[in-house]
């Protein structure tokens, strides 16, 4: 069993990893973790700060904020607790301090904790390999309306594995706005689009677009326990793991 303690329990994606770990024998959360109060109807106690958590937990799962990384970093390298950050919204600079901090901590990171969005990854990167330059990219992201960041990260993570393959042939670089132009589109560009609204959980759609035909790579996410089961596996993969930084991918790759 693996021993979780839970940042971000009060919210949406916080209850969702408390009711799917409470139907599993396979997890146990010793503790939550968040700044807002919330009826607890589960066994575990919830504290406001992650310093007045226990220190012998597996894993901490984070689904909290951003403005939470530097005491998940610290209490983690302190104890000696594997970290796994599934929050959204991290500045570049704060993605640099997570990489600086796995060298002294156990650190899971992803922008998605999808299974279904690391596939499409992969097969994003197949496809610009395969189409090169000759295809123009498009990535359009759908979210809630109550979502606070966009671009999403997953949209982000995305374009970073676009590009990784592009930038061997060509420099490119994301366009997030085109209303103030009045250019045709360059061979380097990657366009980048974000919709809010409804209810949406997430869908992330890339589109390859050439001369007479398009080719588009579509993820939809139905419910939020998609990210819930990602970020519980994450959890029991990363506990007892050196020190160091994983990902979706090292899942992946361990579960096959």
């Amino acid at each position: 069993m693996t021993n979780i303690i839970l940042s971000g329990c009060c919210g949406r994606m916080g209850k969702t990893i408390t009711r799917l770990a409470s139907e599993s024998p396979k997890y146990n959360i010793v503790c939550g973790v968040d700044h807002q109060f919330c009826v607890n109807d589960s066994a575990f106690k919830i504290v406001q700060h992650i310093s007045d958590a226990p220190n012998d937990a597996d894993c901490i799962i984070d689904f909290s904020n951003p403005s939470s990384l530097n005491g998940l970093l610290e209490f983690s390298t302190k104890n000696s607790i594997p970290l796994v950050l599934a929050t959204t919204g991290y500045t570049a600079e704060q993605v640099e301090q997570i990489k600086e901090a796995s060298q002294n901590a156990t650190i899971f990171f992803s922008f998605n904790m999808s299974l279904g969005i690391s596939l499409l990854a992969n097969l994003a990167k197949q496809a610009t390999k395969v189409l090169g330059l000759d295809y123009d990219i498009e990535i359009i992201e759908r979210h809630h309306n109550q979502k606070l960041d966009a671009p999403s990260g997953t949209a982000v993570l995305l374009a970073d594995e676009i590009m990784s393959v592009r930038n061997n042939e060509i420099d490119s670089h994301l366009v997030f706005d085109r209303h103030s132009r009045r250019a045709k589109r360059d061979t380097s560009e990657i366009g980048m689009s974000s919709i809010r609204g409804g209810t949406i959980v997430g869908e992330h759609t890339i589109l390859f677009a050439g001369n007479n035909e398009n080719i588009e790579l579509t993820h939809s996410a139905n419910s939020r326990e998609v990210f819930a089961n990602g970020a519980l596996r994450a959890g029991e993969f990363i506990a007892g793991k050196p020190t160091g930084i994983y990902a979706m991918s090292d899942l992946v790759s361990g579960t096959c």
